[in-house]
C-alpha cells in the first residue's frame, strides 16, 4: 500500500450506504471484508508513522466492534518495526464482529497484550490512537467510553482517529457527549458527512482520506453528495460571452431577514452579486427594504408575503431560505411554504 492516503475526494456517502455497500464492493472485487480491516488498519498505520515518525510508545484504544478491529491491525503492525504498543480493550458481554475477531486473534497471536480499558496509562506513551467507535454510533458514548475519550484529550500525547473521531455523529457532524479531539482523522473508502459538517473541523483535525482500492466500485455508483471546494470553481464559473446579460446568469430568490437581522440576508444577497449571480430577488420584511436598496441597488427587494413567495419560486433558479429567517411564525411560514413547493416541484432534499 502506498506511503501516503489520497487526495480528499469531492463525493460524499451517508454513512449506512458505506457500510452496506462495504460487502457489495468487497465481493465485486474478490475480497474478503477482513482483507479490508487489514487494509484499513495499513492506511491508519501509515498516517501514524507518517505524522508521528519519533513516537515510540503508541496506545491503542480498541472499541467492541470493526473499528475496534482497525485497532488490532494498527497495533500489530507497530509492534511488528519494533514499535512498544499498550493495547486497552473495550469490555462487553457480546462477541466481536468476524473481522474484528480474526484481527485480535492476529494481534495476540503476535504476541500482543490486551489490557482492560481501566489499566492506568504508562507515562511513556507518546501516541494514542483511537479505535473506539465508529460511524455506527447514534447518541452520544456511555460513560465508560467517555471517560477513555476524556482520558485521551487531557494526555499530552497527539490523537490520531481510525475512520472517525469517537464521540462524532457520522452522518451529522453532532458531539451529543464526550468526543475524541483528534490531530488527525484517517476516514476510509468514503467520505462521510458529519466529517464536513456540525463540529467536525473542531475534532477531526488533520483529515486524510484511503479508498481501500475500492476507487472502481466507486465510481460505478450513484453519488447523492457532492463536496463543493475551490478548486471547482473553474469548473462552474465559465467565462461570459461579451454579449451575455445579468438574465443570462440565474435567477436567485433568497429568503430571511427578520426583524433585527436585516445583516445576514444583506450579506447573502452581496455575496451572490458578487459570485456572479444574474438576478437576485430578496424577500424579507418590510423595514429592511430601504437599508438593503441603498447598500446594494443591485439587489431587488421586496416585501416577503405568501403569494410573492409563491411567484418567486416559480420564478427561480435557485433557492436561498435560512440567513436571519429566525424562529418566529413568520420564518416557520415562509420555511413551510418552500419546503412544500419542493415536495410538489421537485422531490429533491434540501441542504
Amino acid at each position: 500500500m502506498k506511503k501516503n492516503p489520497v487526495s480528499i475526494p469531492h463525493t460524499v456517502w451517508h454513512a449506512d450506504d458505506i457500510r452496506r455497500g462495504e460487502r457489495e464492493a468487497a465481493d465485486a472485487l474478490g475480497l474478503t471484508l477482513y482483507e479490508l480491516m487489514l487494509r484499513a488498519g495499513e492506511a491508519a498505520f501509515q498516517v501514524c508513522r507518517t505524522a508521528y515518525p519519533n513516537a515510540r510508545h503508541w496506545l491503542v484504544l480498541c472499541g467492541h466492534g470493526n473499528n475496534g478491529g482497525d485497532g488490532y491491525v494498527v497495533a500489530r503492525l507497530a509492534k511488528a518495526v519494533g514499535i512498544e504498543v499498550t493495547l486497552l480493550a473495550q469490555e462487553s458481554d457480546k462477541p466481536l464482529p468476524e473481522e474484528a475477531a480474526l484481527a485480535r486473534e492476529a494481534w495476540l497471536n503476535a504476541g500482543g497484550e490486551i489490557h482492560a480499558s481501566n489499566t492506568v496509562w504508562p507515562e511513556s506513551v507518546d501516541l494514542i490512537v483511537d479505535a473506539l467507535l465508529g460511524t455506527g454510533l447514534q447518541q452520544a458514548p456511555r460513560e465508560s467510553i467517555s471517560q477513555l475519550i476524556d482520558h485521551a484529550n487531557s494526555h499530552p500525547a497527539p490523537i490520531v482517529a481510525v475512520d472517525i473521531p469517537s464521540g462524532l455523529l457520522a452522518e451529522t457532524g453532532a458531539t451529543p457527549g464526550a468526543v475524541i479531539n483528534a490531530d488527525h482523522t484517517i476516514t476510509f473508502i468514503a467520505l462521510k458527512p458529519g466529517l464536513l459538517t456540525g463540529k467536525a473541523r473542531d475534532v477531526t483535525g488533520q483529515l486524510h482520506f484511503d479508498s481501500l482500492g475500492l476507487d472502481s466500485w466507486l465510481a460505478g455508483q450513484e453519488t447523492k453528495i457532492q463536496r463543493f471546494s475551490a478548486e471547482q470553481l473553474p469548473h462552474w464559473l465559465k467565462p461570459r460571452r461579451p454579449t451575455s446579460h445579468k438574465g443570462d446568469h440565474g435567477r436567485l430568490v433568497i429568503i430571511g431577514g427578520d426583524h433585527g437581522t436585516a445583516g445576514a440576508i444583506r450579506m447573502t444577497g452581496e455575496a451572490a452579486l458578487r459570485a456572479g449571480a444574474g438576478l437576485v430577488r430578496v424577500l424579507t420584511r418590510s423595514e429592511n427594504i430601504a437599508p438593503l436598496l441603498t447598500a446594494r441597488p443591485e439587489l431587488m427587494v421586496h416585501e416577503l408575503t405568501m403569494d410573492f413567495l409563491t411567484e418567486s419560486l416559480e420564478w427561480a433558479d435557485v433557492v436561498v431560505i435560512g440567513p436571519g429567517l429566525g424562529q418566529q411564525e413568520w420564518g416557520k411560514k415562509a420555511l413551510q411554504k418552500v419546503e412544500n413547493f419542493r415536495n410538489r416541484c421537485c422531490g429533491m432534499p434540501m441542504h
